[in-house]
């Protein structure tokens, strides 16, 4: 299983470096959108407080997310799928496409907080727990949107239903990383967000297991 992992993983490594135009253009998206905030605050009121800072960050953070996940199952084509069918264990898929969707996130997040604070400035009086929550909810997002993306790709208007299915789990998982964030921002002492954490590393842990004994069954179908 585990070599079947690392194989699978190591083939969507490869399929994302060939397609370079996926990464750049949500390298893009995230750049793009982090100027047009910093035309609409800095350059209007030249000020911009805490709160709204660390809001439009994690909507930007989780409409990355949906545009870079969204596509996990949808870009398979029919015969590929068949394919992995005869070879592969589903257990196996959903794990490997969740850790490269972990990975991906992961690597979307830490390059959009660098470029948000670059631009928008960074007020973080706690970096070490804002990353902490940036890790927990890369991987929450990646996860959870994965389960649901190979759930919606069985239906004809996926994107439609995808964003219905993500909404019920992901607005608990956002107001957790919203407080946490608050927290690091304000400098408070880390015990204040440990409550918030263990959720968060809760929600992931249920995701994480929900999927692998659900999405056999799916696949089956």
């Amino acid at each position: 299983m585990v070599n079947e992992i690392k194989a699978l993983i190591d083939k969507e490594i490869r399929l994302e470096l060939r397609q370079k135009y996926a990464i750049n253009g949500m390298l893009l998206y995230i750049v793009s959108t982090v100027y047009v905030c910093y035309l609409s605050f800095r350059l209007k009121t030249n000020h911009i407080d805490k709160i709204t800072w660390n809001t439009l960050f994690w909507i930007i953070i989780l409409f990355t997310a949906v545009n870079a996940i969204a596509k996990s199952f949808t870009q398979e084509r029919y015969g590929r799928l068949l394919y992995y069918y005869t070879l592969a264990n589903p257990v196996g898929i959903i794990v490997s496409k969740i850790i490269y969707n972990s990975i991906l996130m992961l690597v979307l997040s830490l390059v959009g907080f660098g470029v948000y604070g670059l631009v928008m400035g960074n007020p973080v009086g706690d970096v070490g727990l804002y990353l902490v929550a940036l890790i927990l909810g890369a991987i929450g997002f990646a996860s959870t949107l994965t389960m649901i993306a190979g759930i919606a790709s069985k239906a004809e208007n996926s994107a439609t239903l995808m964003a219905v299915l993500s909404f019920p789990v992901i607005i608990p998982m956002l107001l957790m990383l919203i407080k946490i964030s608050k927290n690091a921002l304000d400098g408070l002492d880390r015990g204040e967000s440990l409550d918030e954490v263990m959720i968060l590393l809760a929600i992931d842990a249920i995701v994480l297991v929900l999927s692998v004994i659900l999405f056999p069954f799916l696949w089956r179908s």
